[in-house]
């Protein structure tokens, strides 16, 4: 192997369950392989810091990934799929007395989104459109996920567009859930994976796929036990054990499907994300046979 030690950009939500789990039961250790483990504040610190050389491989958002590689910021491959839309993980939300009833209601109203042009940005796009109303630039603005309680609750935006543990502590303040922006032509869309630079695969092809092997290891266990994933969130996110039993998970995919990852891609470009079109199949890795 080219290298054993592999520094992993990760981020404290639910995605980076496999990661943790991988990490804990030994499954890179096993491999030979020792994972370091740093948190990244989202994916475009993580892409500069994978071009930089600082990390090996990250946990990415695709929406973030396409649109780097859309504009010519790097060459980069997808690794190993991470976490899919699953009903209830990623919603738009008003507060209780809020006026706001209807996707339709959301012409020309302030939405917190955690990044602009994210998934969370694109989704809330489609959903509206889906309800006969265009969205627009200017009505998204940018709050990182813990901050969008307070912002909802005193009136610094109309809407949210969150995700757990968030959207169940703005339940409980009696907020309201005015559509799960995965459904319909976003239903199980993809979310997140593990993604390094086409350099870094090229150069440490052995050491990639032992990742690749381990995490994958993990990736089957969570895929079948939701209790693992409760169990894994209190030690490297807020999330307590007593939300972690109850919060909405997306689901967590075991393959990198081409077609998957394309539909992505292809809503990225109908609602003008990036300007070409984007093969999905030259930026997967798919796992080596050995």
């Amino acid at each position: 192997m080219e290298k054993t030690t592999l520094k992993v950009g990760t981020i404290p939500v639910p995605d980076s369950a496999p990661l943790q789990v991988a990490i804990e039961r030994g499954f890179f250790k096993a491999e030979g392989l020792e994972v370091q483990p740093e948190v990244v504040a989202g994916g475009a610190v993580a892409t500069q810091k994978l071009l930089g050389g600082s990390l090996d491989i990250s946990l990415g958002a695709y929406v973030g990934t396409f649109l780097a590689q859309d504009k010519g910021a790097g060459k980069f491959k997808y690794v190993a799929d991470s976490y899919g839309a699953a009903p209830g993980a990623f919603v738009i939300m008003v507060k209780k007395d809020s006026p706001i009833k209807t996707v339709a209601d959301l012409k020309g109203k302030t939405i917190a989104v955690n990044v602009l042009k994210s998934v969370s940005q694109l989704t809330a796009e489609v959903q509206m459109k889906v309800a006969g109303v265009t969205a627009t630039q200017d009505q998204f603005v940018e709050k990182n996920f813990p901050d969008m309680p307070a912002a909802l609750e005193n009136g610094q935006v109309d809407a949210i567009a969150g995700v757990e543990p968030f959207i169940t502590v703005i339940s409980k303040a009696g907020g309201r859930i005015i559509v799960d922006e995965m459904t319909g032509p976003t239903e199980n869309l993809p979310i997140a994976g593990w993604f390094t630079t086409d350099a870094t695969a090229s150069k440490y092809p052995k050491a990639i796929a032992a990742f690749q092997r381990a995490l994958g290891k993990a990736q089957e266990l969570v895929a079948k036990d939701r209790k693992i994933v409760e169990e894994t969130l209190p030690k490297y996110t807020k999330i307590d054990a007593a939300t972690a039993a109850v919060i909405s998970l997306g689901s967590y995919p075991t393959s990198l499907s081409e077609s998957r990852l394309q539909r992505v891609a292809d809503l990225m470009k109908e609602y003008g994300y990036i300007k070409n079109d984007l093969d999905v199949k030259s930026m997967i890795l798919p796992p080596s046979a050995s």
